[in-house]
């Protein structure tokens, strides 16, 4: 089954759920960036990421340098947002 891309209303009203995140790439993305203590902490946060992205088979766009996470949420498969990327920057929310 196609994974079908948000419409513009369906991605506003989502983002509203989702104060953390920016909206990105053109509408096409939201991203988030997230500070930690140490390289550690940053790695482990990273590590439950996979986890659960391994799970959902929906993996994420992300850089590491040191404390810092940047993590850009987008469903390729169907051009931009999706569902999948909602739900995933909520799990990914509730491990902060």
């Amino acid at each position: 089954m196609p994974v079908e891309e948000l419409t513009a209303e369906e991605r506003d009203s989502w983002l509203r759920a989702l104060p953390e995140w920016t909206l990105t790439r053109e509408g096409k993305a939201i991203e988030r960036k997230f500070e930690f203590t140490d390289f550690a902490e940053a790695f482990a946060f990273m590590t439950r990421i996979a986890i659960i992205a391994e799970k959902r088979d929906h993996h994420p766009e992300w850089f590491n340098v040191y404390n810092k996470v940047e993590i850009t949420l987008t469903t390729h498969d169907a051009g931009g947002l999706s569902l999948r990327d909602v739900n995933m920057a909520k799990k990914i929310d509730k491990l902060v």
